[in-house]
């Protein structure tokens, strides 16, 4: 495990995982909840976690973007667009809307053009997949190419085989093992 892998790991743990009684996107109840923004917009830990997550899709060949459903993969898609920028790579990040505006050029994708475009779909923390399904469903309108979805914790509680059932790789940087809550 690499040292950054590990000091974001930590945080997690100690500022973004809360204990008592929730009730997740799916409508499942749970015992606990990680509430990712309360690191990935902390100017700490976006660093790590660009960097972890570049490191999970390194070898994914010919990734123009990434991005995801907001807000959750919102700044995750930052902190790997910057933090590729710091490696030297080229990754471009996108927005995917729950609703195309209606106003304006009533775009439900937003950032760069990404026809005939390799994507990886980010989210902070997956449960169902079903946000990440919802942004593939945006993405492929516009012509974009899933290689992939990652994921920065994983719930294990269904999302990677829904994913990879739709047919797309899954790829997850922190299990609930690493967080010491399975």
């Amino acid at each position: 495990m690499t040292d950054t892998r590990q000091q974001l790991i930590d945080y997690i743990a100690a500022e973004a995982v809360f204990h008592g009684d929730f009730t997740l996107t799916s409508g499942k109840k749970a015992t606990y909840y990680v509430d990712l923004r309360r690191v990935s917009l902390d100017h700490r830990v976006a660093p790590l976690i660009g960097q972890v997550m570049l490191d999970l899709i390194k070898d994914i060949p010919d990734v123009a973007a990434v991005g995801g459903l907001t807000m959750g993969a919102d700044p995750i898609a930052s902190a790997v667009l910057h933090q590729g920028a710091a490696r030297g790579a080229t990754y471009d990040a996108f927005v995917v809307r729950k609703e195309p505006k209606d106003h304006g050029r009533g775009r439900q994708v937003e950032g760069p053009d990404l026809d005939g475009k390799r994507v990886i779909v980010l989210e902070d923390t997956s449960t169902t997949g079903g946000s990440p399904l919802a942004a593939i469903e945006a993405l492929l309108k516009v012509g974009a190419i899933i290689a992939g979805v990652a994921v920065v914790v994983d719930r294990a509680t269904g999302a990677r085989e829904i994913i990879e059932a739709a047919g797309y790789p899954y790829f997850a940087a922190i299990s609930l093992e690493d967080l010491g809550l399975s």
